[in-house]
């Protein structure tokens, strides 16, 4: 029997009614579960956008950039900065099944796990009610080009409209996703700020609860529950939740990696898709964006951070970019380091915890400093000035659609995939871990470079 919502109950957008029956009893069950006042089913429009972003200036959360057309600067709560990998966990009954074993007395650095027992009990000492003052926003999305056969579906509830609009910028969202999903299973996404409206200090802007914050993925149920932070790492449940985490428990035949996916072409007009493997902040989106210097060679950028790869019916490796935005880190970005980024994120962006200028333009360490204009930092201090701690959070990002990469290749949303070559493997290595562990083969193996930073 499909659940309803309670008698009354204010939908003030979208049909309840018209959502496929699964989705209705997703939804009416988290409705139950955290006590919002209202729902709003996303479409995903422009105009639905627009009167989100407004909502969000009229509350303090989002700043217009004079300067740029349609962008924005979030400034959150100074404790919820990045994601916190001390407090997100998997889930599962076998604990192999999550985390490689470990010795006795040596806590592993490789993920964290929780039984599905003692994480329900957490969780039910949080969720119920948490949205009480608060609307609770629906969408459906797509990680992957929508139909692809490698793509998947996500249902995603949240009490937050920055976390809307960010996923209509990451992720293909909207109406149109939950008319192709039909009455077919999707990885069930629950999120909350963590907090009930009335419990919120009357001068807060960035509504959430560090002390409690906790992301568990159940990879069994496939469902995904995320509380108390709206830092997008941790509140875009489509990104490494859905799309690292739990999709690599779907489809076996299919690889899910932190990896940028990039074509190169020779000077002969030969042309070579590969990948990269590093971990955060170690130059995915740079390499993606990379400017040539030896004459001849051109670049293109298919993703900077995620690839979904398979073997076709050929024995092929093919590869998709799940996301449809970059999510990058802004420091240290500039028209000398990348200067195909900069251009990107000149319109439609949504800037979180960089520094704004007087004059109504973005600012963080690595660009030059403006002449004759006043800088606010990321902590909201006017008149900023070198030397006074950081203008932008180390860990500021941009959030900016794909479509605006002015060398996105032709092929980034091709169902098909691309077709990849080479795999480039770095990054920080953890004391004690191997950069490689074992190749089947020469076949199998990638080009390995170990990138020492410091």
């Amino acid at each position: 029997m499909t659940s309803k919502l309670p008698p009354n109950f204010p939908v003030i957008k979208g049909n309840f009614e018209e959502l496929p029956v699964k989705v209705q009893d997703f939804v009416a069950g988290k409705v139950k579960l955290c006590n919002p006042d209202d729902l709003y089913i996303c479409d995903g429009s422009k105009e639905e956008n627009e009167a989100l972003i407004k909502l969000l200036m009229d509350d303090g959360i989002l700043t217009p950039l004079a300067k740029h057309d349609n962008c924005y600067v979030a400034r959150t709560d100074p404790r919820d900065v990045a994601r916190v990998e001390s407090k997100t966990f998997i889930c599962t009954e076998d604990k192999g099944e999550s985390i490689p074993a470990a010795k006795d007395g040596v806590k592993g650095c490789l993920g964290q796990w929780m039984s599905v027992e003692d994480m329900n009990k957490e969780l039910s000492a949080r969720f119920p009610g948490c949205m009480r003052g608060r609307t609770m926003y629906v969408m459906a999305f797509s990680m992957g080009p929508v139909g692809s056969p490698v793509s998947k579906i996500g249902i995603q509830v949240t009490d937050s409209a920055y976390v809307v609009c960010c996923m209509r910028i990451m992720t293909r969202m909207g109406s149109h996703v939950l008319k192709f999903l039909g009455d077919n299973d999707f990885v069930k996404c629950l999120h909350s700020v963590g907090i009930p409206k009335a419990e919120q200090a009357p001068d807060c802007k960035w509504p959430c609860n560090p002390d409690r914050t906790v992301i568990a993925h159940f990879p069994h149920d496939r469902e995904i529950k995320s509380f108390g932070s709206g830092y997008g790492g941790n509140s875009l449940l489509g990104k490494k939740c859905f799309a690292l985490r739990i999709a690599s428990t779907i489809g076996r035949n299919v690889f899910f990696f932190h990896l940028k996916i990039m074509g190169l072409t020779n000077p002969k007009g030969e042309k070579k898709y590969i990948t990269a493997a590093f971990p955060s902040a170690c130059g995915k989106t740079n390499l993606a964006m990379i400017t040539p210097t030896i004459p001849g060679w051109k670049v293109e950028c298919v993703g900077d951070d995620i690839a979904w790869m398979w073997f076709d019916e050929e024995g092929q490796l093919r590869a998709i970019n799940p996301e449809s935005g970059f999510f990058g880190v802004a420091p240290g970005s500039s028209y000398l380091t990348n200067p195909v980024a900069m251009k990107t994120f000149q319109k439609d962006t949504i800037f979180t915890n960089v520094a704004e200028t007087s004059d109504g333009d973005f600012f963080w360490e690595g660009l030059p400093l403006p002449d004759h204009v006043e800088i606010t930092s990321w902590l909201g201090v006017k008149n900023w000035k070198p030397g006074n701690n950081k203008a932008a959070h180390p860990n500021s990002r941009f959030c900016a659609p794909s479509d605006h990469c002015p060398i996105m290749d032709k092929a980034w949303e091709d169902p098909k995939g691309v077709p990849i070559s080479a795999i480039l493997f770095g990054g920080r290595r953890p004391q004690g871990v191997p950069l490689v562990y074992q190749s089947f083969n020469w076949q199998h193996g990638g080009v390995c470079c170990l990138i020492h930073v410091i």
